[in-house]
């Protein structure tokens, strides 16, 4: 019976302890700072196109769940935007040099020297 108690009370003052440091009754200066959720810090530069290197160091941090849907949304986002603007400007590319590699309707000159008989 005697051990009973002495468990009880042991265990009453581990809680006790536990909650008092939880709760600000500890040595620090209030209760446990919230932690900060680990954010990305965007790699991506905002100053010139993205290339390779930039996708193959891009990194996202992890949650408890995985990564963080909204990081990895803005990369993705960003991506697309970028890859948008890529094919569009490959299309109007591709339609000018089109443009300038069909031939235009000119008169055809020739640069023989015509004879009396051709100019009558």
């Amino acid at each position: 019976m005697v051990m009973f108690l002495f468990l009880v009370v042991a265990l009453a003052v581990v809680v006790a302890a536990v909650t008092l440091a939880v709760v600000g009754g500890g040595e620090g200066a209030g209760p446990l700072p919230e932690a900060v959720p680990e954010r990305l810090h965007d790699p991506l530069p905002p100053d010139r196109p993205l290339d390779r290197s930039d996708v193959d160091l891009l990194r996202f941090p992890l949650s408890v769940r995985g990564y963080r849907m909204a990081d990895v949304d803005d990369a993705l986002n960003r991506l697309a935007a970028e890859l948008a603007e890529r094919d569009a400007r490959i299309a109007d590319l591709e339609s000018a040099l089109a443009g300038a590699q069909t031939p235009a309707a000119e008169p055809h000159v020739s640069m023989e020297k015509q004879t009396p008989e051709d100019q009558q």
